[in-house]
């Protein structure tokens, strides 16, 4: 959405319309290239910090915010979550060259399965 402050990020409900509050996207303006997990439990955008573009990535489940780390020569230009969260493909600039770099997220997040999908395990009388 556009601002007068520059785009922003919002969060909508379907088809309800309600708007869904992101704690940390509020405080870190303007925001580009947005992405979901399967449920909306992670969001993932890029911020602009000084001359920076910083990839993000909110928990809203949890409410834990992740700054995905880039070396100072790469400018971070579009991101794309995975569905589970499990990875993130970043697309950066450096010297003059477009790149994709792949990120592993597993070890950072839990996934975010799909709705509807059983989870094998757990429950009373399982092991531990």
């Amino acid at each position: 959405m556009e601002r007068s402050s520059g785009p922003t990020l919002l969060l909508q409900e379907q088809p309800s319309g309600k708007v869904v509050n992101l704690r940390h996207f509020q405080r870190h303006q303007p925001h580009s290239s947005p992405s979901l997990s399967w449920n909306g439990r992670y969001v993932a955008a890029l911020v602009q910090q000084g001359s920076q573009r910083v990839p993000l990535i909110e928990d809203r489940l949890s409410g834990a915010l992740h700054r995905l780390p880039l070396p100072a020569d790469h400018t971070a230009l579009r991101l794309s979550l995975a569905p589970e969260a499990g990875r993130l493909a970043m697309q950066v600039a450096l010297d003059g060259q477009l790149r994709v770099q792949l990120f592993d997220l597993t070890g950072l997040l839990e996934p975010d399965r799909p709705g509807g999908i059983a989870i094998q395990g757990g429950g009373p009388g399982a092991p531990p």
